[in-house]
C-alpha cells in the first residue's frame, strides 16, 4: 500500500469512527481531520468535499462485507452453504457495524432514499455483482448473477423488514428459507433455461 492509499484508508476509517460516534449529518470534514490527526486541507486534497467523502466510505464498507462473504462461501461445499454463508456475513454486518447501526437508528431518512426506485435498484445490482462470484463454482455465470441479485434483495428485505417466519440471525431459519425456496428456485430455473436451449438448437 503506497502512502497515498494509506493515507485515504486511515482518512475513511476517521470518518467511521465520526459517523458511529454523531452521525453522517453532523459530521463534518474538521471532525474527520481531527479524529485522522491530520488538517482539514489533507483531507480535502484526498476526499473533494463531503459528498465524495461519503461515497467512498460507502464503497469501500460495501466492498468489505462482498469480500468477507465471498471468503465466507469459499469454505462451503454446497450452493446452498454458500448461500447461507453470504446472507449470514449480511445479517452479521447489520447487526455488528457500529456506523451503519448509529444511521439506521438516528437517521433513517438518510437509509431511504438509497433503497428507493433507482438508486435502490442500482444498489442491489452492484451488490449482486460483488456477491455472483460466491455462486460460480455451482452455477453458469448469468444463474450465479441472477442468485447475486435475489440473495441480495432477499437479504436486505428481511433485515429492513423483519419476519417472523424468517430471522437472518437464526442459522436454521436462513436454512429453511434456502432449502425450500432459494435454491429449489434458482436450480428449477437453470434446469428450465437449460431445456429450451437444447430444444431451441434440435
Amino acid at each position: 500500500m503506497n502512502d497515498s492509499s494509506a493515507l485515504s484508508d486511515r482518512i475513511l476509517d476517521a470518518a467511521l469512527t465520526c459517523v458511529a460516534r454523531v452521525g453522517v449529518a453532523k459530521t463534518t470534514l474538521d471532525d474527520v481531520a481531527r479524529e485522522a490527526g491530520c488538517a482539514r486541507a489533507t483531507v480535502y486534497r484526498s476526499f473533494p468535499g463531503r459528498v465524495a467523502l461519503f461515497r467512498a466510505l460507502l464503497d469501500r464498507e460495501v466492498a468489505a462485507v462482498a469480500a468477507g462473504a465471498l471468503l465466507a462461501a469459499a469454505e462451503t461445499d454446497t450452493l446452498a452453504d454458500a448461500v447461507c454463508a453470504v446472507m449470514r456475513v449480511g445479517a452479521d454486518t447489520f447487526r455488528t457495524h457500529a456506523a451503519l447501526g448509529f444511521v439506521l437508528a438516528h437517521e433513517p431518512e438518510l437509509v431511504a432514499p438509497q433503497l428507493s426506485f433507482e438508486r435502490g435498484s442500482a444498489l442491489l445490482l452492484a451488490a449482486a455483482d460483488l456477491v455472483a462470484p460466491a455462486f460460480t463454482r455451482f452455477l453458469p455465470a448469468d444463474r450465479a448473477a441472477r442468485l447475486g441479485e435475489w440473495v441480495a434483495r432477499l437479504t436486505l428485505s428481511y433485515l429492513c423488514d423483519p419476519s417472523d417466519y424468517v430471522q437472518l440471525d437464526d442459522p436454521a431459519q436462513v436454512r429453511e428459507l434456502v432449502d425450500a425456496f432459494v435454491v429449489p428456485g434458482i436450480t428449477r430455473t437453470s434446469a428450465l433455461a437449460t431445456s429450451s436451449t437444447e430444444g431451441a438448437s434440435q
